[in-house]
């Protein structure tokens, strides 16, 4: 048997079995109490169960399964999609003889349908006396209260077992699905700490899962709805972002300039590090290219780049930036630039904001989210999206991140309207916009706003070609350029094509 491990009895952390988890708890599960974990069927439960149990199996404690929803084979199937080996694990079945057809079954399972409660919650009694185990997982909670018939005397059983297991020295979870009526939490005062997995279905795309802590007793846990996803290896749990919890680093950076003179003019100078640059305008006018046109020049001074696109193939998103010019072969080969495409119908918000904590800790300067129209239907409630992105953006700027938002605006020419009003969480807008003129379609740039200094107030011509990007002149013979159909009123300066001016 393995060595048993002294728990205090003061109710110390030990592990769940996931980092997270146990970032979420300030430490993991109170040591000798018992804990609730709620959910409807199929949310995770055994599998987080089954967690704490292979952690435990690890830490050298003895540790006991006990079913009476599940047989010892699911166990093992649930177990096997996941890797895992619970061969360290006692599992003590109670099975009703209807769904066995074996009389050779092994003599550790007990059929619990001709037993009554006291007799069922006894023999579960004497097993956990037999094994002496450090940890449990009571699986579940609905079958004794089928047994007890009534609710006074199902919740003298849970308190009878919730003693029980505190003379033994036991850590515990109760697994609950959630069978009572809805707004019945007389578990909930019984337990040490209570946790419930939900699943929130949406009208179109994978359902989102999220896990909330009700309460644990003594510890200032992380409230909130944190979201998780249930992968091979177990639960994988994004911790909700908060943005004070991370300190702002020190340091001072020189300003992002972006290789095209003209622009770093238009701008003030460059753009600052620790500050938000929203990038707003019409679907094709060159948002994505001018931020692209920032994360290669930083890639060429040796820094790190991520950019998040939702709305763009990583084939056509490398295919357009070699048309630029842009190369980014060898960056992508080193790990300088990362590119990850965002399937927004399957990627929740908290998985999102956890890739972006991690990108940060392993060394990322810039980072692009291209575009938040496509971030804004991960998220339908326009509101929580405001209170996603507030948190995103000033974590990102306390940890000195050159932060790109591209925001695509309704419309073509004329009159613009934005899904959501992101300009107040910016630091700088830069302004793009189609116009009219000598019989083409052109772009227009202009920076309407940067907190971090001065800039230009001028609008100046964008084009876009095969030679990258080029920004001229400030635009003094039009009126009515940010309409879409501007009126001539004087010696007008545009730029013209390389191939014409090389001619």
């Amino acid at each position: 048997m393995a060595a048993q491990a002294v728990f205090p009895d003061d109710g110390s952390p030990i592990s769940t079995g996931s980092d997270p988890l146990d970032y979420i708890l300030r430490g993991g599960y109170a040591a000798n109490r018992v804990h609730l974990i709620e959910g409807e069927p199929g949310s995770g439960k055994t599998t987080l169960g089954l967690q704490f149990l292979l952690d435990g199996v690890a830490e050298g404690d003895t540790c006991l399964y006990i079913t009476l929803s599940e047989s010892k084979d699911e166990l093992l199937h649930v177990a096997g999609t996941h890797g895992w080996d619970l061969g360290g694990i006692e599992i003590f079945e109670l099975v009703p003889p209807e769904l066995s057809l074996d009389t050779e079954r092994e003599q550790s399972i007990v059929y619990a349908s001709d037993l009554e409660l006291g007799e069922t919650v006894k023999m579960v009694m004497e097993e956990v006396e037999r094994i002496k185990p450090a940890r449990v997982v009571f699986d579940s909670l609905s079958e004794i209260r089928l047994l007890a018939q009534g609710p006074l005397r199902f919740r003298r059983q849970v308190l009878a077992l919730k003693h029980y297991f505190a003379r033994q020295k036991c850590t515990v979870l109760f697994l609950d699905d959630l069978t009572q009526l809805e707004n019945d939490l007389s578990l909930h005062s019984l337990a040490h700490g209570v946790l419930r997995l939900d699943q929130v279905p949406v009208t179109y795309g994978a359902e989102r899962r999220r896990l909330r802590v009700f309460k644990m007793r003594g510890r200032a846990f992380r409230g909130g709805f944190h979201d998780f996803a249930i992968r091979k290896g177990g639960l994988r749990i994004f911790p909700r972002l908060v943005a004070g919890s991370y300190p702002e680093r020190g340091g001072e950076h020189p300003s992002a300039l972006s290789g095209v003179p003209e622009l770093d003019v238009l701008v003030g100078g460059g753009l600052d590090y620790g500050t938000s640059n929203l990038i707003i305008g019409p679907s094709g006018s060159g948002k994505s290219t001018l931020a692209l046109q920032y994360v290669h020049q930083g890639l060429a001074r040796g820094e790190r780049a991520y950019f998040v696109s939702f709305d763009e193939t990583e084939a056509v998103f490398l295919k357009r930036a070699s048309g630029l010019g842009l190369q980014l072969d060898e960056h992508r080969a080193s790990g300088q630039f990362t590119f990850r495409q965002v399937d927004p119908a399957e990627l929740s918000p908290g998985e999102l904001t956890t890739i972006l904590r991690d990108q940060v800790e392993t060394g990322t300067t810039i980072v692009v989210l291209d575009s938040l129209s496509g971030y804004q239907h991960a998220m339908p409630e326009e509101q929580f999206m405001m209170l996603q992105m507030h948190e995103i953006v000033t974590y990102l700027n306390q940890q000195g991140i050159l932060t790109f938002l591209i925001l695509t605006q309704a419309g073509m020419i004329g009159h613009m309207q934005s899904p959501v009003d992101l300009t107040y969480l910016s630091d700088a807008v830069l302004l793009l916009r189609f116009f009219e003129a000598e019989g083409e379609i052109r772009r227009a740039v202009s920076v309407v706003k940067k907190r971090t200094g001065a800039h230009e107030s001028a609008i100046r011509e964008l084009k876009v070609d095969q030679g990258g990007i080029r920004v001229g002149p400030k635009l003094e013979g039009f009126r009515g350029v940010l309409t879409g159909t501007p009126i001539l009123e004087g010696p007008g300066k545009l730029l013209t094509d390389r191939a014409n001016r090389q001619g």
